[in-house]
């Protein structure tokens, strides 16, 4: 009778015991083979070294072509090797290699698994975006309008071209009754806008902006920011001096900020992990981190790989965070739903 109650699979096996019996035919050659101890060493010793870098990403001197930061750039996609090491140790049969790949694992799970939930939150009473529209868009009216879209109050573009800022001004024109352009930089706003002025990141030039945005709940300062690029030279290797001067500059304005709640948007060329943002990072909070889902890449809208374009806020409760469709522009657009409150000025 007990065979009526038994499912027989297409291969002729029984469906539980079959793969019951597959995992321990894979663990079967393993009993009684000291070697499994033994084998491995190096795979361990590169979890170990994988796990190190992770933990201690900070300590990596910036002194060599600005290792720590280029490490710290691209550190989510460490956890890319975890895998890969695990799927060694399962080859090389070996019991110290997969103990030792459990260290970076739960090390990545520790720094990055709060980016990989869904912290979106409803509510909230202003929606922000920015966009580097690049220099070389050849559709500025459509980026225009697909930025628009998202239901933004205030909008930032950065990497604005003279020739092009009047078809932006006259695209958004119906949507943003204000709108102030410094430089190379620009703010669109559905509220007033008072106190603009540009806000000088050592550079020479003006990329960079402060506004003061009347909203219904009460006065909101809103930073534009397009922060130097940073390039990757075999000679000179992560070179982005330039970058961390003028994130300095950019994090004492704000310092100096007599308004509670303030907005930071722009392309900052570098990630919340990058130590030489600290005097922006160390006083706003990423709205991606905080009320985001996943890690929101931003950048080459080909194929983002990290998230140089942000939205940080001070004195304001991040809700909901997200990148926006792409357009012609080399970055993704990212826009953020935040809660601002009437006692904040």
């Amino acid at each position: 009778m007990a065979q009526a109650y038994m499912t027989e699979t297409g291969s002729g096996g029984q469906g539980p015991d079959r793969r019951g019996s597959r995992l321990r035919r894979i663990f079967a050659g393993w009993r009684g083979d000291r070697g499994i101890w033994r084998r491995g060493v190096i795979i361990a010793v590169l979890a170990v070294i994988l796990s190190l870098v992770i933990t201690l990403h900070s300590r990596i001197p910036n002194r060599i072509g600005n290792l720590g930061s280029l490490t710290e750039t691209f550190l989510p996609w460490f956890g890319l090797a975890v895998p890969v090491l695990l799927v060694l140790a399962f080859v090389r049969r070996s019991a110290t290699a997969l103990i030792a790949v459990l260290l970076p694992a739960i090390v990545w799970l520790n720094t990055f698994g709060g980016l990989v939930t869904d912290k979106t939150g409803g509510g909230g009473n202003l929606t922000v975006a920015t966009h580097n529209v690049n220099a070389d868009n050849p559709d500025p009216s459509g980026t225009a309008g697909d930025v628009a879209a998202s239901g933004a109050d205030v909008m930032a573009l950065e990497e604005l071209t003279a020739t092009a800022v009047p078809t932006y001004e006259k695209a958004l024109a119906s949507t943003y009754k204000y709108h102030s352009v410094q430089g190379t930089v620009g703010l669109w706003s559905k509220y007033p806008l008072t106190g603009v002025r540009p806000v000088d990141i050592k550079l020479g030039w003006t990329r960079a902006m402060r506004a003061t945005v009347t909203t219904p709940e009460g006065p909101v300062a809103v930073y534009v920011a397009h922060l130097p690029s940073v390039r990757v030279k075999l000679e000179a290797g992560f070179t982005a001096r330039q970058r961390d001067k003028s994130a300095d500059a950019l994090g004492e304005a704000i310092t100096g900020d007599p308004n509670a709640q303030v907005v930071l948007l722009g392309d900052l060329n570098g990630t919340m992990n990058d130590r030489a943002l600290n005097a922006v990072t160390a006083q706003m909070r990423s709205t991606q981190g905080a009320a985001g889902s996943g890690f929101g890449f931003s950048w080459p809208a080909s194929f983002p790989m990290a998230r140089i374009d942000q939205i940080m806020v001070k004195g304001i409760e991040p809700v909901s965070s997200w990148t926006l469709p792409r357009t012609p522009s080399d970055h993704l657009p990212v826009a953020a739903r935040v809660k601002i409150s009437a006692t904040g000025s």
